[in-house]
């Protein structure tokens, strides 16, 4: 298969790294992967860097490059817009946001592509709930890499963002109520390792692949009762979920600061069901299992 990506984020975060690791992924199974992503971004210089056929997302290239193409990509908003209007291929779009989508243009947008692939049950709900059939959405949840495991330290690490559903206020608060310092990383495979505790609070999360790769770090995770979390945090098995409560995630860190033993239980836990259900091979077979069914359709 020869598969045009399209990726329109100005910086590095979940989305742009399931997008470098699954087209990666593909080239290595050996199909054909073109990356269209914006100009000097972080996303564009990564796939460069892993010497993968990439280049500056503008219309003239997304028109030539679907021309070629047995089938686009989309993973982001705009990127979706943009092949909605240009792409010469069919189109698979992926939702990693759990918002609800609008009316009016929207839905037309939202009728373009073949299939959509969400990141979770409960973005595929969202979908659902904006009249997408069932029969267009499939779920493939994101993959990580195997991290090293963690060597237990004694800090807080949460995810740096300056987006305000991301609850960094919060877990400011939170920290401070347990007397707890906290640590806010840009780059979480470089810093997790060492890190005591993972907290990621949001108050709007279709997945959330800082927990997985917290998880497959082998750190023990605190994190909000949100969206798609559930579906991969089983609480008192892998991590601990909060509701959005200053006082209750206090509670939550402190408790697994204290008690050593559940911790590591848990983070071994959490390590075992990366291995088992969110590596990036489950992740690359999956979505192409996906294109298949679209390109037999």
């Amino acid at each position: 298969m020869h598969i045009l990506h399209l990726d329109s984020g100005p910086s590095m975060r979940g989305g742009q790294w399931q997008t470098v690791r699954l087209a990666e992924g593909l080239a290595r199974a050996g199909h054909t992967v073109t990356l269209l992503a914006r100009q000097n971004s972080p996303c564009l210089e990564r796939a460069r860097e892993m010497r993968l056929d990439a280049a500056p997302l503008s219309a003239p290239a997304v028109r030539r490059h679907s021309r070629r193409a047995d089938l686009v990509h989309a993973h982001d908003a705009r990127s979706h817009t943009i092949a909605a209007l240009l792409s010469a291929a069919p189109l698979v779009v992926s939702r990693r946001v759990a918002f609800p989508i609008g009316g009016g243009l929207s839905r037309l947008k939202y009728a373009r592509p073949r299939h959509f692939i969400a990141v979770s049950e409960y973005v595929r709900s969202v979908l659902a709930g904006a009249g997408v059939g069932p029969e267009r959405v499939s779920v493939v949840y994101d993959g990580v890499p195997l991290l090293t495991p963690s060597s237990p330290g004694e800090g807080v690490l949460a995810p740096a963002s300056s987006d305000p559903q991301k609850g960094g206020a919060l877990s400011l608060q939170a920290a401070g109520l347990a007397g707890l310092p906290i640590h806010f990383a840009a780059d979480l495979e470089r810093e997790l390792p060492g890190a005591g505790l993972f907290l990621y609070l949001t108050y709007s999360e279709g997945l959330g692949s800082g927990v997985l790769l917290a998880m497959s770090a082998g750190v023990p995770v605190v994190a909000s009762r949100v969206g798609g979390l559930p579906e991969i945090v089983a609480h008192e098995e892998t991590g601990l979920l909060v509701e959005n409560s200053a006082g209750e995630i206090a509670g939550a860190m402190l408790r697994l600061a204290r008690d050593r033993e559940l911790a590591l239980r848990l983070a071994a836990n959490a390590r075992r069901a990366v291995e088992e259900r969110f590596t990036v091979g489950a992740m690359v077979e999956a979505t192409t299992q996906v294109y298949r069914r679209v390109l037999q359709c």
